[in-house]
């Protein structure tokens, strides 16, 4: 189960009213980069992979997830923070085991 807070709904509504092109879902996935070795992404998609999870979290569209990210995804909570120090989604993981000194990448 992914949570997201209520300003991480609001972002979301926004970016998804804000798009041009019709949207299946926002992806929210894990891959390899950043200094501790795995990082979070998120992006709008058109398409909706056969194999993906569609989770209705009450946004204008529901959260796509693959197979691959969503072990590593399980109890993740997401809000969107806006201040003058930084504007951006923040991911609070229980399957984190370290993460870098900025926060943008961890390790499971």
């Amino acid at each position: 189960m992914i949570h997201l807070t209520p300003a991480a709904l609001k972002a979301i509504i926004r970016f998804v009213k804000a798009t041009e092109a019709p949207v299946a879902g926002l992806r929210i996935f894990v891959s390899g980069g950043g200094c501790a070795g795995l990082q979070y992404g998120l992006r709008l998609e058109q398409d909706k992979a056969a194999d993906d999870l569609a989770l209705d979290v009450g946004a204008a569209a529901p959260l796509l997830v693959d197979p691959l990210s969503h072990s590593l995804l399980d109890g993740l909570s997401v809000d969107f923070v806006d201040s003058l120090t930084r504007t951006g989604f923040r991911f609070t993981n229980p399957n984190v085991a370290g993460a870098c000194a900025c926060g943008q990448s961890f390790t499971a």
